[in-house]
């Protein structure tokens, strides 16, 4: 059994890659429309993503994922058979799971969403 834990080093990565582009696209958007004080979109960005961090920081780094033998558990109550899985593939710092019905599931913030994909599709069944 192997577990799939998000790494907070890669969370609060992750925030300071958004808080810059939240930042750019607020002051932006208030140059766009004329406004004078173009640097308080670059406030409000930060302000808005420091706030969500923080708010779900506890959530999002307590998203577990444990791979069995014929499964992934996740958070929630969420569970993805080996078997149904149709594609598992790299997604910024981490790894999209689509099954054969279309599903889709992530798991979140891995300090190496290479070998996770790596352990997965090794874990999979051949026809995978």
């Amino acid at each position: 059994m192997t577990e799939f834990r998000p790494d907070a080093r890669v969370y609060l990565q992750s925030l300071a890659t958004l808080a810059a582009v939240f930042m750019a696209a607020g002051m932006a958007i208030l140059w766009l429309i004329g406004n004078p004080h173009v640097w308080t979109g670059a406030i409000g960005g930060l302000a808005a993503v420091v706030v969500r961090g923080w708010y779900l920081r506890d959530e999002a780094l307590g998203e577990v994922w444990t791979l069995d033998e014929t499964a992934l558990h996740g958070p929630g109550g969420r569970h993805v058979l080996l078997s149904e899985l149709a594609e598992v593939k790299r997604l910024g710092s981490g790894v999209q799971l689509v099954t054969k019905g279309g599903d889709k599931h992530v798991i979140k913030f891995q300090t190496d969403p290479d070998g996770v994909v790596a352990k997965i599709k090794t874990a999979a069944p051949p026809d995978y």
